[in-house]
């Protein structure tokens, strides 16, 4: 069971109390620390995120055009421009259900553990430890494979950006992609160090840069491409390209990885909880708002490069330049036009990157928190002078790194990291959200709740991502050899299976010792938090009188 009560009356009461007192801020930072306390944690980080900041990650690590431009050659071959309309509107439904179901649970109980406190809160005492360690480890890899999927396409982009430059001359190796994948992973651990509030202020600007390239491409796209490379209506809603030999059907669903990865990664709210403002409302909206706002406008890019991509899908696969979306751009815009355009688009790949490594690094703190993690006395320490915690980030940076070097072992067994990121989150996000209807708990909904709504979008979310994580382990052809199958069950397979093997290993096994989510309240913190929930109450008792609206 939740281990406390984030309910309407908890969330009137904090609310009031932040209205009677004299600064505002200090108030709702007073309430924050109190519901933190409640859920039997104490205030570690500075809660530098506003609402808008909070949004801000969401919407950065979604990053939309550069997102889309990563994973692009997943929906080209499998079904080709009806699979990037179509497949892009539907999938973003499921999302949407995925996400609203996420945001109740994050509404209720704010903290930076997130999946896995929610997981052990409501299941069974009889696996809610096991559960609890499995979610714990898929959101941890996860995370960890977003990371690297993210910064490893940032990679790509910027190699196709040098062979555009070149006069698509220059045709990079797989070491020298992997050379500026481990620079661009090594700096967004330089980046993530920095203070909190350092980090808050960036988020605006990602989301103004990433808005700005959606329109610009939404508009911009279509009025620069040429007359023969523009496609009818008829061919950018209904022609159905399979190059990959899958069945129809089954293509179009494999087409989903591209909307899934892109609009993925939005628990990255729900890791900064501690360092957000009002979070028990500004969490759960900003992942509703940043997965609606990235279906809508997601899907008028993807119109904008169906009407604009010309009829031959293959030679955009097969382009020198690497990447199908850098290859329309450049159909369309020329070469000096494609390398402007493109270099805003590396940039916000960039900057999803740095965010993914920030809410990376949360996830993998408060997991060594609760010692669930090798080496956790290590990882849970928080730097004094930034007030971060350091040693997590440099481990997501050389795990991430560590998974880079898949490139060596082929094309399929690098982009399998996209697939990864989507599998191993999608294990974690459905677990809590199955726990939550099926084990007996004392649940109580937070400000944000759909009422009767939810155990119906609850059940359309886990089918959707049970299915996903089933299709997402196919190769990306039905006939495949080593160099070509898909190695996302090996890696998160593998990962699961040594996890599973440490919680049951005989004398040291997390089964004898891990109890899930450990309260780091001491005394002088429950006193506080009891003080800080008494003078509220005591505000809320004195006012009573005063209109709601004063």
């Amino acid at each position: 069971m939740l281990t406390a009560p984030v309910g309407a009356r908890a969330y009137l009461t904090y609310q009031r109390a932040a209205r009677d007192m004299a600064t505002p801020q200090h108030a709702i930072a007073k309430a924050d620390e109190a519901l933190l306390a409640e859920l039997g944690y104490k205030q570690e980080f500075k809660r530098a995120f506003t609402p808008l900041e909070v949004f801000g990650i969401a919407f950065s690590i979604i990053g939309l055009l550069p997102s889309i431009a990563s994973v692009l050659f997943y929906a080209v071959p499998n079904g080709g421009p009806a699979s990037m309309v179509w497949g892009w509107a539907v999938a973003s439904l499921f999302i949407l259900c995925v996400g609203m179901s996420m945001a109740e649970l994050a509404s209720a109980a704010p903290t930076s553990g997130g999946l896995y406190f929610w997981t052990h809160s409501l299941s069974s005492p009889r696996c809610r430890n096991l559960l609890a360690w499995i979610v714990g480890y898929s959101n941890t890899i996860g995370t960890i494979a977003s990371v690297a999927s993210i910064d490893w396409g940032c990679a790509v982009q910027i190699m196709a950006a040098v062979s555009i430059g070149s006069g698509q001359t220059f045709i990079a190796t797989s070491a020298q992609t992997f050379g500026v994948y481990v620079a661009i992973v090594l700096s967004h651990a330089v980046i993530c160090c920095l203070g909190t509030a350092v980090l808050a202020r960036l988020q605006t600007f990602y989301v103004i840069i990433n808005v700005g390239l959606c329109f610009a491409v939404i508009i911009g796209l279509p009025a620069a491409t040429p007359k023969a490379n523009m496609n009818s209506a008829s061919y950018a809603f209904g022609n159905f390209t399979n190059l990959n030999g899958w069945p129809d059907g089954y293509a179009f669903i494999l087409s989903f990885l591209a909307p899934a990865w892109t609009i993925c990664s939005f628990d990255s709210s729900v890791h900064i909880s501690e360092e957000s403002s009002n979070a028990a409302t500004a969490v759960p909206w900003a992942i509703v708002i940043a997965i609606g706002i990235a279906g809508i406008l997601g899907w008028a890019i993807n119109i904008s490069l169906a009407f604009c991509m010309g009829t031959n899908e293959n030679s955009l696969l097969t382009s020198p330049v690497g990447q199908p979306m850098a290859q329309i751009f450049f159909n369309s815009f020329g070469r000096n036009g494609t390398l402007v355009l493109w270099s805003f688009v590396v940039l916000a790949q960039y900057m999803m990157g740095s965010s993914m490594v920030l809410a990376s690094s949360r996830q993998t703190f408060a997991f060594s928190r609760d010692g669930a993690l090798p080496f956790s006395s290590f990882l849970y320490r928080m730097n004094s002078f930034t007030k971060t915690p350091v040693n997590t980030v440099w481990f997501v940076a050389v795990i991430s790194i560590i998974l880079g070097l898949l490139s060596f072992a082929g094309a399929q067994a690098i982009n399998a990291i996209f697939a990864l990121s989507v599998t191993g989150l999608y294990i974690a996000y459905l677990i809590p959200i199955i726990a939550r209807f099926v084990f007996k708990n004392n649940f109580k909904p937070g400000p944000f709740n759909l009422g009767i709504f939810s155990l119906p979008v609850a059940v359309v979310a886990v089918l959707y991502m049970i299915i996903m994580d089933i299709v997402f382990f196919f190769p990306t052809t039905p006939q495949t050899d080593v160099p070509n199958m898909n190695y996302t069950v090996v890696v998160l397979g593998g990962i699961l299976f040594l996890s599973i093997l440490w919680y049951y290993c005989p004398v040291y096994g997390g089964v004898h010792w891990f109890t899930g989510p450990i309260p780091n309240i001491g005394k002088e913190s429950e006193e506080s938090a009891s003080s800080i929930r008494g003078s509220v109450e005591k505000n809320v008792q004195g006012n009573r009188e005063v209109p709601v609206g004063a």
